[in-house]
């Protein structure tokens, strides 16, 4: 073996020996994983919580990479397949890889890979072009009750999952049939904004943090907030209840590394991560980005994760988006 060859296979544990041995501030370097391109909500995420661990002196560098296909598959098959030189590897997920591996987008769940810590909550809005003549949920409702296809709703995610889901669970709070929703698809959150934003579908389901750029930029009009108050950030924007719809929804970020991690890196990463939120620069990038502090360590976020896959199973099955045979 060249010495090249074996700088290589030791590096990636020279940064996890600096982690172990101290304070939070050891870790050399961590690479984070995007699953999808560029502008979307695990994109921001990734890169915000990278930059302020850095800036915040928590870690010495940060390196991003995006991965895109598969609605993440992609990536989550390239962690699993390269695990063995991907200690230093932070994946960003949400909500999605549980709906995907339920409805078989691709061949993976959660438990392939090491949970490290849920970190951050956000909300999801409905949102519209400048111009639009729908001035609110309310509208939505008389527009979905005339004629359910005069109302297409685009979303970053495939049918039936976060974008599908939360309009379609929004409208069963409010009485109506979740499956006559016309719903229009895209890769990623950032291919739904820009397909938005050339015309196509009349609302835009998509986070609060992705619409807020668009939004101060007065190409988006926000209708509601899947949130059980206003948000700050936000102010006028209104609720569902305020708008007589009994709904909210709060749509979680973590971070997942290679499968067999040891535990003591893992409980580092997952300490490290919560060491972050207690930082200024890590308050001025949430709530900048309308984010809710979200926090579980490893053990309690696999706990959950274990709930929401069995609740939104049963979910999908209730809605009509997955037959009860699929396990």
């Amino acid at each position: 073996m060249t010495f090249a060859e074996c700088s290589a296979d030791v590096a990636p544990w020279l940064s996890i020996l600096l982690l172990l041995v101290g304070g939070s501030a050891l870790a050399e370097d961590l690479h984070f994983l995007v699953p999808g391109g560029a502008g979307g909500g695990w994109d921001a995420t990734a890169r915000g919580t990278g930059m302020v661990l850095r800036n915040a002196g928590l870690i010495d560098a940060a390196s991003f990479e995006n991965v895109s296909g598969a609605g993440g598959g992609k990536a989550i098959g390239m962690l699993i397949e390269t695990a063995e030189h991907r200690s230093d590897t932070l994946m960003v997920n949400s909500t999605p890889i549980v709906v995907r591996s339920i409805t078989r987008l691709f061949p993976f769940s959660f438990r392939d890979l090491t949970p490290i810590a849920r970190v951050i909550g956000d909300y999801q809005v409905l949102a519209v072009r400048s111009d639009s003549e729908i001035l609110d949920f309310g509208d939505v409702l008389r527009r979905f009750r005339e004629d359910p296809r005069s109302v297409k709703v685009a979303g970053g995610s495939v049918r039936g999952d976060l974008d599908h889901l939360v309009p379609a669970l929004a409208l069963r709070a409010a009485g109506e049939d979740p499956r006559k929703l016309a719903y229009v698809p895209y890769d990623a959150g950032g291919k739904a904004l820009a397909g938005f934003l050339t015309g196509e579908g009349d609302l835009l389901s998509t986070s609060l943090s992705e619409a807020l750029q668009y939004s101060r930029a007065g190409e988006l009009r926000l209708i509601v907030v899947s949130a059980p108050a206003r948000v700050p950030t936000v102010p006028d924007v209104p609720t569902y209840a305020e708008q007589g719809v009994d709904f909210e929804f709060i749509n979680w970020r973590g971070f997942f590394a290679a499968p067999g991690l040891p535990d003591s890196v893992a409980d580092r990463y997952s300490a490290l991560l919560s060491d972050m939120l207690a930082t200024p620069e890590w308050e001025t990038l949430r709530s900048r980005n309308g984010w809710q502090n979200f926090y579980l360590d490893r053990q309690e976020f696999t706990r959950f994760l274990d709930r929401q896959e069995r609740d939104i199973r049963a979910l999908l099955v209730e809605l009509g988006f997955l037959r009860e045979t699929v396990q």
